[in-house]
């Protein structure tokens, strides 16, 4: 047994509203819930990207990286939230889906995430 798969998230999928002004966003109150075991996240390694930011208020972005195991597809899109360990963390980007160099198929699926403070 492998002990860097055994960490959960949930996944949080908000549906696509319009507002009354005919915009599209996201209705995150509205949004579905998913548990999803099996993942590996931990902090981005060095260099991790961490920003800082005063214009307005101090805030910081730090980044994770999550990565399931090989054969694991996922079912995440750059529009999810993730909650994990008490925080919530946007997709940053596109989801990697790394090919199987075997077979037809996903080897693994790697998704670099963000935390705002």
């Amino acid at each position: 047994m492998s002990l860097l798969f055994h960490q959960s998230f949930v996944r949080v999928r908000a549906p696509l509203v319009k507002d009354r002004y005919s915009n599209e966003k996201r209705d995150w109150g509205s949004a579905e819930r998913t548990l999803v075991p099996g993942v590996n996240i931990q902090p981005a390694g060095v260099p991790a990207r961490s920003e800082e930011s005063t214009d307005d208020r101090q805030t910081t972005v730090t980044a994770w990286n999550l990565q399931t195991r090989e054969g694991v597809d996922l079912d995440l899109l750059e529009t999810d939230r993730v909650e994990f360990d008490g925080m919530t963390l946007e997709v940053d980007g596109k989801v990697g889906r790394w090919p199987d160099p075997f077979g037809p198929g996903v080897h693994h699926v790697e998704a670099r995430l963000k935390e705002v403070d």
